[in-house]
């Protein structure tokens, strides 16, 4: 008890998104390798969109409380439901760029909103 007094917020949340990726039999983010199929979740911190070669790439940095991951949409501005503070289950084919995970046009899931 004293310890989830004295934590930081970040902390916590990190600590739940853990457990959540337990739950949902998901691979924890910072125990993925360059080129495995992985299912994993966690909470999206940022969505932008950036172009890659000219063609519209909308990216979201997913993190679930042991790391993060880009994901990348190519070809799309905007995704109904892509959004900062949002929770998903997103699978796919993990590979490194630049030293980063990146997994580009997941399958995904959004979390309902009634869990966040």
């Amino acid at each position: 008890m004293l310890d989830r007094l004295s934590s930081s917020q970040e902390d916590l949340e990190s600590e739940e998104l853990r457990e959540d990726a337990e739950t949902a039999g998901c691979v924890r983010i910072g125990d993925c390798r360059d080129r495995q199929i992985v299912t994993v979740t966690g909470t999206l911190r940022t969505v932008t969109l950036r172009p890659r070669a000219g063609v519209p790439a909308l990216e979201a940095e997913l993190f679930d409380g042991s790391a993060a991951l880009d994901v990348v949409w190519l070809g799309r501005r905007s995704i109904v439901g892509i959004e900062p503070g949002r929770r998903l289950i997103a699978s796919g084919r993990i590979s490194m760029s630049r030293g980063r995970r990146v997994l580009f046009n997941p399958k995904y899931e959004l979390r309902p909103l009634g869990r966040e």
